[in-house]
């Protein structure tokens, strides 16, 4: 059943059909994040009740994305953990001393392995080894650089065709860079933008507490890796498997994608019914109370 592509074991295959848990996963922590949230609304202070429990989940889920390996996906993980926590109330102390003891745990994680360590390396000065772990990032800023302001023109990038890989899912933002320049990357950026909005206005005008939290989980997901994908393409993050959401090559991807957007238009729609429901309560008991401001 398991798959194995580019030394990574990610994938299930079923037959003709292939799927990767570890996206499941991500929409399924959000949910149960979601929940546990909110059944423990008032208790998050405590660390017992309202923080211990998330990191043990976090930590088992972590350490099966590490075995794939899969340390983006990680990443992921624990950014969503200490967002919500952090939203709904928990302590910072806590949370500040949770940081402080994975720090050497990360550490050892990124050193251990050989091309962790070369990624680091790389992101620090990829033109130290050009030919092996700088390649990508370099041919990645060859690509943004190509593209200047209006780009190559669509399907003319250069790029993709011998020099960058992983082009389809890791790189696919170097390519748009390329072949639609500035104007192109600030186009996709404001998408991603734009509907990170929309996620935060559903988070705020979500019906009830699971809705405004699971609203928030969702949207951060997508952000999260965007900002992972786009950080790594550019230079600004070291070199990590993270695809860019609606956009990089793969189905489970995009199915639970497609999904989180699906929930967020149901928690938006559920949001603004509210809030109709509610303008038209005030506004009818300001009508029955006209005629007795009249009498007056």
């Amino acid at each position: 059943l398991r798959q194995e592509v580019g030394g990574s074991a990610r994938w299930l295959k079923f037959s003709f059909l292939s799927f990767q848990p570890a996206e499941l996963a991500k929409l399924a922590l959000v949910i149960y994040l979601a929940r546990s949230l909110t059944k423990k609304d008032g208790r998050m202070q405590s660390f017992k009740v309202g923080v211990l429990p998330h990191f043990i989940v976090l930590g088992g889920l972590f350490v099966l994305v590490l075995k794939q390996p899969d340390f983006g996906t990680g990443v992921v993980f624990a950014t969503l953990v200490f967002i919500l926590l952090f939203v709904a109330g928990a302590r910072v102390l806590y949370l500040g001393a949770a940081v402080l003891a994975a720090v050497p745990v990360l550490f050892y994680i990124a050193t251990r392995a050989h091309y962790r360590t070369g990624r680091l390396l790389a992101f620090l000065d990829p033109w130290k080894d050009p030919s092996d772990s700088g390649f990508q990032i370099i041919q990645s800023f060859l690509a943004f650089g190509s593209g200047k302001l209006f780009g190559v023109g669509l399907g003319e990038g250069h790029q993709k065709l011998f020099y960058l890989p992983e082009v389809h899912t890791d790189f696919i933002f170097s390519v748009i860079g390329e072949e639609s320049g500035l104007l192109g990357v600030t186009v996709v950026i404001g998408l991603f933008v734009f509907l990170t909005w929309r996620g935060f206005r559903a988070c705020f005008r979500a019906a009830d507490l699971f809705g405004s939290y699971l609203a928030l989980g969702v949207t951060l997901l997508i952000a999260v890796q965007s900002l992972l994908n786009m950080g790594v393409v550019m230079g600004l993050l070291p070199t990590k498997g993270a695809t860019l959401p609606f956009v990089s090559y793969g189905g489970t991807s995009l199915m639970i994608n497609l999904m989180s957007v699906g929930i967020l238009l149901n928690i938006s729609s559920q949001g603004v019914k509210g809030i109709d429901e509610d303008h038209h309560r005030r506004g009818r008991h300001g009508r029955a109370s006209l005629p007795g401001a009249g009498s007056d």
